[in-house]
């Protein structure tokens, strides 16, 4: 990949496409493409069969995908397993009809059997059940694996995947239905923080920012106070309460997405599909840090760094989702690639970012 490669990313707004768009730009490559959702619709064949057309991009970085947390991928199951497929069907068949030189896919650790051993190696896939909640989510991340395999094997396309694990870090989605547990966490004790100090101006300003359906602009008091206990933020008789899914037992480990375009980057440069599925005999490459911790753990440390003193409350009778997804990186470390930023200081840079946007 040279600096002045055509280079397309598609879901260049998102979380991880504008990681890698930023450490793209940092390094000197110039030639970026990118297409917002209006102009370009990822679900239609025809129109992303046009678009390579076109454009002819040399790299593509597949960073596309409809996301969620917990209770999105489980209410939306039936457009998370058909919009994902089609987005990535429709890039990854295009790639290969126009001659794309390399691509790179982002699933996600959703893919691994519910019960499979700990840390998660990447042989361990298809190898067990999937987590109820997210299988169809896994579904279609497990299929865009398997079709860049497939691609290699029948047409020698050089397109290789990558697993992160949970990311987190600027542009990420902090709508309190469809997040992931860590941004809902800066929002909730944000929020909790601002209702413990009676500051409804710093609650205005967050809602102006990051709406909530059936709030948008009405802020008596009684509004306020009612949509955010419905989120679980509330407050009786001067404490301020939140309530947090499942028991907090769980496990998990999370990745700065920064770190994260930077291991995307480093593999699109330092890894074909031929050392992947032949020499090293893998389907694709886990992205993470190598440690976890339990929910509780990480929800005291957002506590301590947005400076919440208020009560926190389990509601055990929610789904926890797996057990533990700690991934086993030793094949990305081997390859000459390891994280960067410690958790703690990915949570309080975040946070300062989360308060200025």
């Amino acid at each position: 990949m040279d600096k002045d490669s055509k280079i397309y990313i598609a879901g260049h707004r998102g979380m991880v496409g504008s990681a890698i768009h930023r450490h793209l730009e940092k390094l000197g490559f110039s030639n970026t493409i990118y297409k917002t959702s209006q102009e370009l619709d990822l679900t239609n064949q025809s129109a992303v069969n046009h678009f390579f057309d076109v454009e002819k991009p040399d790299y593509v970085f597949v960073a596309a995908a409809k996301v969620g947390g917990i209770i999105a991928n489980n209410t939306y199951r039936g457009q998370f397993i058909y919009e994902n497929l089609m987005i990535q069907n429709n890039i990854i068949h295009s790639s290969h009809k126009y001659g794309v030189k390399k691509l790179l896919f982002l699933g996600s650790s959703c893919i691994y059997p519910k019960n499979a051993p700990q840390p998660l190696k990447e042989e361990y896939l298809l190898t067990g059940k999937l987590e109820e909640t997210n299988e169809p989510y896994a579904i279609a991340k497990i299929a865009g694996i398997k079709m860049c395999e497939s691609y290699y094997r029948q047409y020698g396309s050089d397109f290789i995947s990558v697993m992160p694990t949970n990311l987190y870090g600027p542009n990420d989605n902090y709508d309190l239905e469809k997040s992931h547990v860590l941004p809902a966490l800066f929002r909730k004790f944000h929020l909790g923080k601002c209702l413990q100090e009676s500051n409804w101006d710093a609650i205005k300003t967050d809602l102006d920012k990051r709406p909530i359906e059936g709030i948008n602009g009405s802020y008596t008091t009684d509004s306020i106070l009612s949509t955010l206990h419905k989120y679980g933020i509330f407050s009786t008789n001067s404490q301020t309460y939140i309530t947090l899914w499942g028991s907090g037992k769980i496990y998990r480990e999370f990745l700065h997405v920064d770190d994260m375009a930077d291991a995307c980057i480093f593999t699109m440069l330092n890894v074909t599909s031929d050392r992947l599925y032949n020499q090293l005999n893998q389907t694709h490459i886990n992205i993470g840090t190598g440690i976890d911790l339990t929910i509780k753990e990480l929800a005291e440390t957002v506590q301590k760094v947005v400076g919440y003193t208020g009560e926190i409350i389990w509601d055990s009778s929610k789904p926890d989702g797996t057990f533990r997804k700690q991934q086993d990186v030793t094949l990305m470390n081997t390859l000459g690639w390891k994280h960067k930023i410690s958790l703690k200081n990915g949570i309080s840079a975040v946070y300062e970012n989360y308060k200025y946007i």
